[in-house]
């Protein structure tokens, strides 16, 4: 176990004061069930912690790297490069998967390949550096990737790569207000919940659906309603991926 980690922290150039929430930032709800003896501690906190941290690094980064960009423009590429396609691709450039603790079910189905794992497992390990070295550290983990991944990109030609993001801008367009999302309920057990999701046009409702995680969730019902909205102008292209044809 010591091994996995300081492999780790050698792979991305940290060192962790707190080995413990390194190991935490790596342990997935299916290996902490599993583990109720030794009463592991899952990722899903470092993970929400994670994802504002990963919000205001790509915030910051593309506002100094785009200066000339509206603030629509700089909106898709924030979202382009916190959604769970991209996030899952950092964890891969950094062979995250070799490290994820999983339980037994998880890791047969195929966990260390499942985008979700992958990229919730990048948003708790931001997490993770961000509370034992600061935001600097956690910045400078996160800005070679971005650099890699965006610097040669043309605003113009850039998809916008999630539902949310679609209807969203969808609203812009039409100047609305921004849509909103509520959780109706959740069922299961802590370590396989599914949550159930409603987005709202102000007070009107517009689709509801369900998911494996709440932000899972809110793709689906987004989807859901891009699709009563556009009808035959929206294209799937695969999975939290389309086009809005003009």
């Amino acid at each position: 176990m010591k091994t996995t980690l300081s492999q780790l922290e050698k792979a991305i150039g940290i060192d962790f004061s707190n080995k413990d929430l390194l190991r935490q930032a790596l342990t997935h709800s299916s290996y902490a069930f599993e583990h109720l003896e030794n009463r592991p501690s899952d990722n899903e906190v470092l993970e929400f912690l994670g994802d504002s941290v990963v919000g205001l690094v790509t915030a910051d980064f593309f506002c100094a790297a785009f200066a000339g960009l509206k603030e629509g423009d700089l909106s898709k590429y924030k979202s382009a490069a916190a959604n769970t396609e991209t996030l899952s691709e950092f964890a891969r450039e950094i062979k995250l998967h070799k490290y994820v603790f999983l339980g037994k079910g998880e890791e047969r189905s195929g966990g260390r390949k499942k985008k979700t794992i992958l990229a919730g497992t990048f948003e708790a390990l931001v997490g993770a550096v961000y509370l034992d070295n600061g935001y600097e550290a956690a910045r400078g983990f996160l800005l070679p990737l971005l650099k890699k991944s965006f610097c040669k990109t043309d605003p113009h030609e850039l998809l916008i790569n999630n539902y949310k993001s679609a209807l969203q801008e969808y609203f812009q367009k039409e100047s609305l207000p921004a849509p909103s999302y509520r959780t109706v309920t959740s069922i299961g057990p802590d370590h396989s919940k599914t949550f159930f999701v409603e987005v709202y046009q102000g007070h009107y409702p517009l689709a509801k659906a369900k998911g494996y995680s709440k932000k899972n969730a809110e793709q689906k019902a987004a989807q859901k309603a891009l699709k009563s909205l556009l009808g035959p102008k929206m294209k799937g292209l695969r999975a939290e991926m389309f086009v809005l044809k003009k």
